[in-house]
């Protein structure tokens, strides 16, 4: 059951990514990084001579004989059938009608191939695959050089694309096409953990018992007293511990006021929530 959600997730992925270049990036020229827009350079540049799709197929060919022979034909399976039904949708798309045309705003345009790209790329890694390109390279430089900053290499790569684009198609554009990157990234994350989300906090008090039963009883969340010294004061302390929904954060902050307002108190993120009271670990995908 779950390889079958997973290459649905690939197929439905690589529809909606290849829609978001192809519908509303590719018309509006807009750079939006990786080999995605490294087809839309050259297709302008070729005058229309050379479609998204072939070049989506010639550059990650290469890319996935190399991984192949690092990793294996099973390692790079899903991201294979990816990248060859994305080529696909590409060129299928330029003969099916756009039914959100919006290319008399650019702004709308951006935010829509964003969001579009966010959730194919989203439906995408969750399924374990890649859209090949950036991706796959990053895959390949971390099997030779374990320790190398990928990040870094990838941003690097990004933005040499993106000032192509600039070059070539302007200033504006490639204001609108690094709004669309910012939008997808979001969504992306959100995507893989927004439901994942949480708060976490640290709580320090003189009245901790008070705030944990207080946590108890009225947000029904667990929470843990962590040994702690001051190192000024030298004074042992108890320092509470506890992740919420983002929704509870407010009651959280208003029950540590009332009962002690001199607390101090730390809240973060917590990217992924997985056990008792949020996602059962048993039943979320590993990413």
């Amino acid at each position: 059951m779950k390889i079958a959600k997973d290459y649905f997730d690939i197929i439905l992925g690589s529809t909606v990514f290849s829609l978001s270049v192809a519908w509303f990036a590719d018309p509006m020229e807009l750079v939006i990084g990786g080999i995605s827009g490294l087809a839309i350079i050259i297709k302008w540049l070729s005058n229309d001579l050379i479609p998204l799709f072939i070049t989506n197929l010639i550059l990650n060919i290469p890319l996935f004989i190399i991984s192949i022979k690092q990793r294996g034909f099973k390692f790079i399976l899903k991201s294979l059938i990816s990248v060859i039904w994305m080529s696909i949708i590409l060129e299928a798309a330029v003969y099916i009608k756009n039914p959100l045309d919006v290319s008399d705003d650019i702004l709308l345009t951006s935010l829509l191939t964003g969001l579009f790209s966010g959730v194919g790329l989203g439906l995408i890694l969750r399924s374990g695959a890649t859209s090949g390109g950036t991706d796959m390279i990053a895959s390949i430089f971390k099997k030779i050089k374990p320790h190398c900053d990928i990040s870094k290499l990838l941003f690097i790569t990004d933005l040499i694309i993106i000032l192509i684009g600039i070059s070539v198609f302007g200033v504006t554009k490639g204001i609108y096409g690094i709004i669309a990157i910012f939008v997808s990234m979001l969504t992306i994350n959100l995507f893989l953990d927004g439901a994942h989300f949480g708060r976490g906090v640290f709580i320090l008090s003189d009245k901790y018992e008070e705030i944990s039963k207080e946590i108890f009883t009225k947000l029904e969340r667990g929470n843990t007293g962590i040994s702690a010294q001051g190192m000024y004061t030298k004074k042992d302390k108890k320092m509470l511990f506890a992740v919420v929904n983002p929704k509870e954060i407010v009651k959280l902050q208003n029950i540590v006021r009332n009962i002690d307002n001199e607390a101090f108190m730390v809240i973060f993120d917590v990217r992924r929530t997985l056990g008792k009271g949020f996602f059962d670990l048993n039943k979320t995908d590993s990413l």
